[in-house]
């Protein structure tokens, strides 16, 4: 299973940006995925998940409200919009999905996402 993390850049604060991870290998129907972030000298945190069967979607409380995952399963894609961002958004992001496990066993390469004051 390989997941591609795209859509980083840097954009102004209030901006919007959308992040993708499309997936190859496996589907990402009937596993949990989730998108992480990881910002300069701090450890990964949890941004948002959405569950096996693409449920209510669960997110961080610092980006409730303006940050929507959602998954789109004819193009094998979890998609993480962000909007109203903010400077301390800042970070590199990753997309995670479930592993045989049953954690996070699989991790795209991570897109950075720069938000400008």
């Amino acid at each position: 299973v390989q997941l591609q993390a795209s859509g980083g850049g840097l954009v102004q604060a209030g901006g919007s940006l959308r992040l993708s991870c499309a997936a190859s290998g496996r589907t990402f129907s009937g596993y949990r995925t989730a998108w992480f972030r990881q910002a300069p000298g701090k450890e990964r945190e949890f941004v948002a998940r959405i569950s096996k069967s693409a449920g209510t979607p669960y997110y961080a409380d610092a980006v409730k409200g303006r940050f929507t995952i959602s998954i789109e399963n004819a193009k094998n894609t979890v998609y993480l919009q962000m909007n109203s961002l903010k400077p301390e958004d800042t970070a590199v992001y990753y997309c995670a999905t479930e592993g045989p496990g049953g954690g996070y066993g699989y991790w795209g390469q991570g897109t950075q996402v720069t938000v400008s004051s």
